[in-house]
Formats: structure tokens, sequence, C-alpha cells
């Protein structure tokens, strides 16, 4: 199995502790540095190519925030997991494009599920996920339909009803054909990766989208767009720079 390279910035010693034994707990993981502030943590990426980094919001030098746009510059496939004591930074986290954002204090399980999911990912990309991974043999068994855990139980969902999926009122909205409405617990990283890549769009920090269902889409405001699909009376925004990205996909 391929190493994947970890670096973890926090200016709280005890946490990068806490955080390099959990690292240290899932197997493919190897921990390549550490760092007290984002400056630091910008340095050693650009040395190290860091697979993964955790990373404190409030660090002296630079922030979490402005030390994840300085990592993604150089790797846009770079995992960014934040680990911070202040939820009040999550739509800032997720505009990044975070993988997850964990608040202390975390409970061990939440961390290690995160490190799984995010070793699928990163495998995935490196092309040599194995044949016995667990998370791989279930998208395979329920190809094409997805399992939803939500307050009032656990629906099955079929994928290309799907049409939009959103954040709302610090949960997660799935829209589906017949104007269905399906809340979970579920960040909205965690659909994008149960979600495949070829039909759905993470076009905006609140939005996923189904391409197949997208009607048109018209300017909002200089930077932004609205995406309307077909099948809902709800819609989307798409950031400037993801509607080039959209515009490329389509060409």
């Amino acid at each position: 199995m391929t190493d994947l390279k970890v670096l973890i910035a926090d200016d709280d010693e005890g946490m990068r502790l806490v955080i390099r034994k959990l690292v240290g707990k899932v197997e493919g993981f190897t921990l390549c540095a550490e760092a007290c502030n984002g400056q630091e943590a910008v340095e050693l990426a650009e040395r190290i190519k860091p697979d993964l980094v955790f990373l404190d919001v409030e660090m002296p030098v630079m922030n979490g925030i402005d030390c994840a746009r300085s990592i993604l510059d150089m790797d846009p496939s770079t995992v960014i997991i934040f680990a911070t004591a202040h939820d009040a930074y999550m739509g800032d986290a997720f505009e990044v494009y975070a993988f997850d954002y964990l608040v202390k204090p975390f409970k061990v399980e939440r961390v290690l599920q995160t490190l799984e999911r995010a070793k699928t990912r990163l495998l995935r990309r490196h092309g040599v996920v194995e044949e016995s991974d667990t998370a791989v043999k279930q998208v395979r068994a329920a190809e094409g339909r997805m399992m939803l855990h939500h307050r009032n139980g656990v629906s099955f969902i079929d994928l290309k009803d799907i049409l939009l999926v959103q954040r709302e009122d610090r949960s997660t909205v799935l829209y589906t054909t017949g104007d269905e409405r399906y809340v979970t617990g579920d960040s909205l990283s965690e659909m994008e990766e149960r979600l495949p890549k070829e039909s759905f769009f993470r076009c905006h920090k609140s939005y996923i989208i189904n391409l197949n269902h997208i009607k048109d889409i018209t300017p909002y405001g200089r930077w932004t767009y609205v995406v309307r699909l077909m099948g809902t009376k709800h819609d989307a925004l798409i950031t400037h720079d993801k509607y080039d990205e959209l515009e490329q996909m389509f060409r």
C-alpha cells in the first residue's frame, strides 16, 4: 500500500500529540512533519508535498484558512482537514473545499472515520485501491442507489433521482424528483464523496448539483450565477471559477 504523507499544523503542542496518535492508528498514513504556525505549514507543504494536512484555524503568523489556500494553490489535490475549537469558521473552511471540519473536543471514532474516507479518496487518486477495501465493495454492491440515514430512519434513493444537495440550517438536504426532501446529518463533503463524479458537481461551498438535470444558468451578481434544475423549484448557486470548470467539462 502507498504511504500517504500527513502534515499537522497547530500551535497547541498537546493537540498535535492527539492528532499524531490518531493518525498512527490508521494504516497507510505516515506523519512527515508538524508545524506550530500557518507560515511554517506552507513552507513544509512546499517541501514535503503532503497528501493530507490537518489544520487549526487560529494560528500565529498565518491563520488556517489562508494556509489552506496557499497549500491548495501549490497542489489542489491535497486533502485539507480542519481541527479547531471554533465552529464559526466552517463556512470559510468549505469555501476552500475542506474535506472535513472537526470541532474540538472531537470523538476519536469521528476522526478515524474521516481518515478512512480520506484514505479511500487518496488511494483512488493514486490508482491503488485494493479489492478488499470495504468502501469500494459497498459502492459496487449498491451501484446506482444510496442508503441515506436521516432523522426518520433510513431511505434508499436512486442516484439518478437526486437533483440537488445543499446546506440548510446547519444540515444537509437532498432534493429528488417528485419534490421529495431528505434531511441528513452528513456534511456536504461527505455527500460529495459518496456521489459519482461523472454525474454530480460541487458548484459552490453550499451546493452539489446533478449535471444531467441542469436547465439553464443565469448571472447573479458579478462573480456568481444561478443554476436552475429540471424537476424542482429549488435552484443552486455556482461561483465564477466553478462555472469556468463546468464549461470546460461540457466542451
